[in-house]
């Protein structure tokens, strides 16, 4: 009774959105050509990723801080595990820093995916953390603090200076629009959590009137990456809230994540029970869908709970974090608060491996590998369980 309301609204609002497309962008895929792509996929399983060389995503593309070697070595980890993709963000100071230079790194980064079977999933946009982003050299990272250099893309001066879009619009369509075709790619998040408020336990000042902004910049956002015609699909990730079937209970920025949306994607940090519920909910909508975050320990995600659940009903599954290193995201979010500075947590809540590319818990790494060599949509019995 609820999916069919939800559909005629998500029609509705995707009209409206048709309609004020220019003449040379692409429509959104059709369901049925969604689904023919994602038929043609593997069972979608990786992380995000930053080498643990750098602190942020300015850190990992800068040309003096970018790094090659380490990538190499902690992709060809990933390749053991049987990952094929990994979720990479980007952001737009890089471009108008040096354009040339970040695409040479880009395609660099992809020579060296493609070597170990890798599709990369690239952000675009975020609206996670420092929400005053700079270039040069990143401060270190705060001692006992969850993600203490991310920051957030465009920003929130840039952000709230429509004068500057131009800037925005440029960025999206150079880099989509260059590797628009490029197979080594497998998809498009154009603005990771839109509507985040920003995080960071208090140490930031939210943005103002950050939610419309972003409602409004985010549809322009889809509108330049589909005029580039790409053969990847698009997406943003809804995260927050329990209602994704609800037309009723979303926000404005939800409403043009999900009307435009090729593929659908959200994040998850809750117990097993809960990652079920969300999934049923982002599945009414008749697209492919992939959970392009989960995985928090303390928070109640786990490999055990959640990923089963993702491999069973053929949904792709990104974890946060993948090698422990300058982000601490081992670290839980509540250090932000209460650093972690005389004791490491009980529990790491991200992360798969330690620096040494050894399993932070064995018992992960195989269930991973378990899963990720069974066929669609088959969950193989534990070994370890009667």
């Amino acid at each position: 009774m609820i999916r069919r309301p939800l559909l005629f609204i998500a029609a509705s609002a995707l009209s409206l959105v048709a309609s004020t497309l220019p003449a040379d962008a692409r429509e959104q895929w059709t369901k049925t050509e969604a689904n023919r792509w994602y038929g043609g996929q593997p069972w979608l399983l990786g992380a995000n990723y930053t080498p643990a060389t750098a602190v942020n995503e300015i850190e990992m593309w800068q040309a003096d801080s970018f790094d090659p070697v380490t990538i190499d070595k902690e992709l060809a980890w990933a390749e053991q595990l049987h990952m094929n993709t990994m979720r990479v963000f980007l952001h737009n100071l890089l471009w108008e820093q040096d354009a040339a230079g970040l695409k040479q790194r880009i395609n660099t980064f992809l020579t060296i995916a493609a070597k170990h079977k890798i599709r990369p999933v690239f952000v675009l946009f975020d609206s996670c953390w420092d929400p005053n982003p700079a270039l040069g050299p990143q401060h270190r990272p705060i001692p006992g603090v969850h993600n203490s250099g991310w920051v957030q893309a465009p920003g929130a001066a840039r952000l709230a200076d429509t004068s500057q879009y131009g800037k925005l619009e440029g960025y999206v369509k150079d880099i989509v629009g260059t590797f628009a075709r490029d197979k080594r790619i497998l998809a498009w998040d154009v603005w990771n959590e839109p509507n985040n408020g920003g995080g960071g336990g208090g140490s930031y000042v939210e943005t103002p009137n950050k939610k419309v902004l972003v409602a409004g910049l985010l549809d322009q956002v889809f509108t330049w990456a589909q005029v580039q015609d790409p053969t990847q699909p698009l997406t943003s990730g809804v995260w927050t809230g329990d209602n994704w079937d609800k037309p009723e209970t979303l926000d404005a920025v939800e409403k043009i994540q999900l009307a435009r949306s090729d593929i659908m994607t959200f994040h998850d940090y809750s117990w097993p029970e809960t990652f079920l519920r969300r999934a049923k909910q982002i599945q009414s909508y008749g697209r492919p869908v992939i959970c392009t975050e989960y995985m928090a320990r303390g928070a109640g995600s786990t490999f055990d709970g959640s990923m089963p659940i993702g491999k069973k009903m053929n949904i792709g599954m990104i974890n946060w974090g993948f090698v422990d290193g300058e982000t601490q995201t081992r670290l839980p979010w509540d250090s932000w608060k209460k650093p972690y500075t005389y004791e490491e947590p009980t529990v790491w809540f991200h992360e798969v491996l330690r620096a040494d590319g050894t399993p932070y818990r064995q018992a992960e790494t195989d269930l991973i590998k378990r899963l990720a060599t069974a066929p669609k949509g088959v969950v193989p019995a534990d070994p370890v369980r009667p």
